[in-house]
């Protein structure tokens, strides 16, 4: 990485900042529920609930990253559908840093398998909610947006 002057700079290169980028999907089922998942405790959000997703590793590709995470949170192998939006926000992490967040929120086209709760991971359930239901949950603001603004 080349330096550059501090005016320069990008935000991840700023004391205080993190920037990270995420993968996220709305997976319904033929009752018209969405899947979530619950933030593990140990987590600065534990007990919010999630759509089903995460960080993309370096290098992997969207739709990979999600399918990854779907079958890690959820147990559920997905095909993965079209690119809904993209969604941007900044939170102030306990440590007193900012973390920008740009998620991608993909729909999933199909899935097999029986929804199971992670062990030992970010998340400690997945649940298939009605989204009537699921607006009254405690929600990142993220899945809020997602569900109202971008779910067909």
């Amino acid at each position: 990485m080349e330096d550059r002057p501090p005016e320069q700079a990008s935000a991840t290169d700023r004391p205080g900042r993190r920037q990270r980028l995420a993968t996220y999907g709305i997976c319904e089922d033929s009752h018209g529920r969405v899947l979530l998942t619950r933030a593990s405790p140990y987590l600065t959000v534990g007990g919010d609930w999630f759509l089903p997703g995460g960080g993309i590793d370096h290098g992997e590709e969207p739709g990979a990253a999600l399918e990854r995470e779907l079958l890690e949170e959820t147990g559920l192998s997905v095909v993965v559908g079209n690119l809904l939006g993209v969604l941007s926000d900044v939170f102030t992490l306990p440590d007193g840093v900012d973390l920008h967040t740009v998620r991608i929120i993909y729909g999933i086209a199909s899935f097999t398998g029986v929804v199971r709760d992670e062990v030992g991971g970010s998340t400690d359930a997945a649940r298939w909610v009605p989204v009537a239901d699921a607006l009254g949950m405690p929600l990142r603001p993220y899945v809020r947006r997602a569900l109202t603004v971008l779910r067909g």
